[in-house]
């Protein structure tokens, strides 16, 4: 299984601080190699913290169930 970052964006907890969010696509090759599942989006912290998605602006950070919601319009230049 190989992961691509494919985008990143800001998040802000209820307290307000903000963290550094990285969005990848995973795919699975089949066993043939020539055809694969559908890419699978998964969304982590730049520190490596899983997050799940909840709805299109809203996450949840796995470790500590913190809800996060994504800053408009905070694409990060890569």
């Amino acid at each position: 299984m190989a992961a691509v970052l494919v985008g990143q964006f800001h998040a802000r907890d209820a307290e307000g601080r903000v963290y550094s969010v990285h969005e990848y696509q995973e795919s699975t090759p089949s066993a043939d190699g020539l055809t694969g599942t559908e890419p699978v989006t998964t969304y982590k912290l730049a520190i490596g913290d899983r997050i799940n998605k909840i709805d299109e602006n809203e996450f949840l950070l796995v470790q500590s169930g913190i809800t996060l919601i994504r800053e408009p319009d905070s694409v990060i230049a890569s």
